[in-house]
């Protein structure tokens, strides 16, 4: 009874000229589940799923610990890959997440897995598509009326709501979601800000503005000051100075570490963006350990860690003198160590102050 009184209420707010309510309350949180569960389905009979256990355990992983500090813990999440080349993700009804293996190729670290991922949860968390789908139902209220909202076509409104995109609105409330997750996750602060930057750089190449993943109503530029925005209010250290796409370096104090080569779709800019981020994740644990900072070495680059924390990939085209990927990692992290005396200090100094 309670779905026909609000469709005779919706039906008389259209005939006399009255705003309807955006958020209907029409469907339930059962029928959120139910539909998003046969999108899901249709979505890996169309794409198939990648058959890699690591990737898709990856994947998971990210997106359950993303999950855990979300703002809706009502349903269960699902993660996975959909072997596609294509660069996008789609976030279904009920928590059925999926990212395309264009995507993790051309965005591989944890964090920038992890800015996306956010993104898509905190659509999920805020029902942008179930309140898209309650709008789209105002169209079809004889329908529901004759069928008591039973027939209501709910999975073929899903796939319409899920690829038409969403408005501004909707894709701002995303990103913070998605920013404080991946913060509160512990994941790098700068996440979301490569992800746009790189989607950017890719509707570029593409030739077509809005390219795939956050395509709706493109505003790349000002969605990445807002999202700067919220960066500065966490007061973020070290530093990422740009002096160009390919000219960057990470400073605190008079320590620094430049950044001067791009690696595929991979600027140095975000490479710089990717180190802070995660030494101020680091130092979020307490005092920074230098015995911590450990390389892995895999011939033609190198990836830094600290315990498990990945800072920084190091390639032997940018090795020079040191000749390897490796001695240049070596290198890197020797400097490294010296950034931890210098936030230490920094950190005790702040906690000092604090007290007085």
């Amino acid at each position: 009874m309670k779905k026909i009184f609000l469709t005779v209420l919706f039906a008389c707010c259209l005939l006399l000229g009255f705003a309807p309510p955006t958020e209907a309350g029409i469907i339930s949180q059962q029928q959120e589940i139910e539909m998003g569960r046969e999108t899901a389905m249709q979505l890996e009979a169309q794409y198939g799923v990648v058959q890699d256990e690591e990737l898709q355990a990856r994947v998971n992983r990210i997106g359950q610990k993303l999950v855990s500090v979300c703002g809706r813990q009502d349903i269960e999440y699902s993660f996975k890959v959909l072997n596609s080349n294509e660069v996008n993700a789609l976030a279904c009804p009920g928590g059925f997440i999926y990212v395309f293996k264009g995507l993790t190729d051309y965005m591989p670290t944890d964090a920038e897995l992890a800015g996306v991922l956010g993104h898509e949860i905190g659509h999920v968390v805020e029902k942008h598509t179930v309140h898209q789908i309650e709008k789209q139902m105002l169209t079809t209220l004889v329908l529901l009326a004759v069928t008591r909202g039973e027939a209501l076509g709910l999975v073929q409104m899903a796939q319409q709501a899920l690829f038409a995109g969403y408005s501004r609105t909707d894709e701002r409330g995303a990103d913070k979601e998605g920013f404080y997750n991946t913060v509160k996750a512990g994941y790098n602060p700068y996440s979301m800000i490569i992800t746009l930057n790189k989607l950017d750089d890719l509707a570029a190449q593409q030739g077509n503005p809005g390219y795939g993943l956050f395509s709706s109503h493109p505003e790349p530029e000002e969605r990445v000051k807002r999202v700067m925005k919220l960066i500065d209010k966490l007061d973020v250290h070290p530093d990422v100075v740009i002096e160009d796409d390919d000219h960057a370096y990470v400073c605190e104090g008079d320590w620094r570490f430049n950044i001067s080569r791009s690696i595929g779709s991979n600027k140095a800019k975000y490479r710089a963006y990717l180190l802070a981020g995660s030494l101020w994740t680091v130092r979020q644990r307490g005092v920074v350990n230098p015995d911590y900072f450990v390389v892995y070495d895999n011939g033609s680059y190198a990836h830094i860690y600290y315990d498990d924390i990945q800072l920084l990939t190091v390639y032997s085209q940018e090795a020079g003198a040191f000749g390897t990927a490796g001695n240049y990692a070596a290198a890197c992290t020797d400097l490294l160590r010296q950034w931890a005396a210098v936030a230490n200090t920094n950190d005790a100094n702040a906690k000092a102050k604090k007290k007085k």
